[in-house]
């Protein structure tokens, strides 16, 4: 547990924290007034750690722009869905050559219409494990229970000509219990009819990089981050762990 590890090492008055036992011991200062990259050993203390909450170290980020961002909660997604149920699938961009479609009205107080888009391979459906499919009105729960059954679920709302991806404040694909999300700054998405190139192929992946690229999405790696202050008698140095 790394988050207990590192409270064991605020504790402690002296920790070893790289180990190259082929280098004598090296003070802060040194290092801070040497040019990178060196590789060094050193003897210190940890003084702090952040973020405290070690959730809050999974960041996006886009390789493109490389930007940093905080992964979006659950409410946000929540509220993009209810707005785009606002607008009614439309009827004319149902049952195309490459996805079966079906509607239907839920029994709760809303009555809201979910549409459902399967996406077909040789004019069949798939086995639902290897399904991708689209739906238009449905609620964060009735994705995830979908995201159990199918291999990818893809939240969209109808055009005048065709259906379209949400606001990229959401993810754009829900794959097994991951979210798949874009960046806003360097995507260009495209109608989801893009798609229908890959279900066309021999034997479709579904693969997030894939399904990404066909919709001109600039796909966003979730990536760990952590900040360290380290101290010696001679001073003080920030350490930055990036790991994908």
């Amino acid at each position: 547990d790394l988050e207990m590890h590192l409270q064991r090492c605020q504790q402690l008055s002296v920790t070893v924290l790289t180990d190259h036992q082929d280098l004598s011991n090296t003070e802060l200062k040194t290092i801070m007034n040497s040019t990178a990259p060196q590789e060094y050993r050193i003897r210190a203390k940890l003084r702090t750690y952040k973020p405290q909450k070690l959730h809050q170290s999974v960041k996006l980020h886009c390789s493109k722009c490389n930007s940093l961002q905080e992964v979006p909660d659950g409410d946000n997604f929540n509220f993009i869905l209810q707005g785009s149920a606002i607008t009614a699938p439309n009827p004319e961009l149902h049952n195309t050559s490459w996805y079966d479609s079906v509607t239907w009205t839920t029994q709760d107080q809303k009555q809201r219409e979910i549409t459902i888009h399967f996406v077909k391979h040789d004019e069949m459906l798939q086995d639902p494990q290897d399904t991708l499919l689209m739906i238009e009105g449905g609620t964060q729960k009735e994705l995830w229970k979908l995201t159990k059954r199918f291999k990818c679920v893809i939240p969209v709302r109808s055009t005048e000509d065709d259906l379209e991806l949400l606001d990229l404040s959401a993810p754009f694909l829900l794959q097994g219990n991951v979210k798949y999300y874009g960046c806003k700054q360097c995507s260009t998405p495209k109608p989801v009819k893009s798609l229908s190139s890959l279900a066309a192929e021999q034997r479709p992946s579904w693969e997030p990089t894939e399904i990404a690229q066909v919709l001109g999405v600039e796909l966003l790696q979730y990536v760990f981050t952590m900040k360290f202050t380290l101290v010696d008698e001679t001073g003080a140095l920030n350490a930055y762990l990036f790991d994908y």
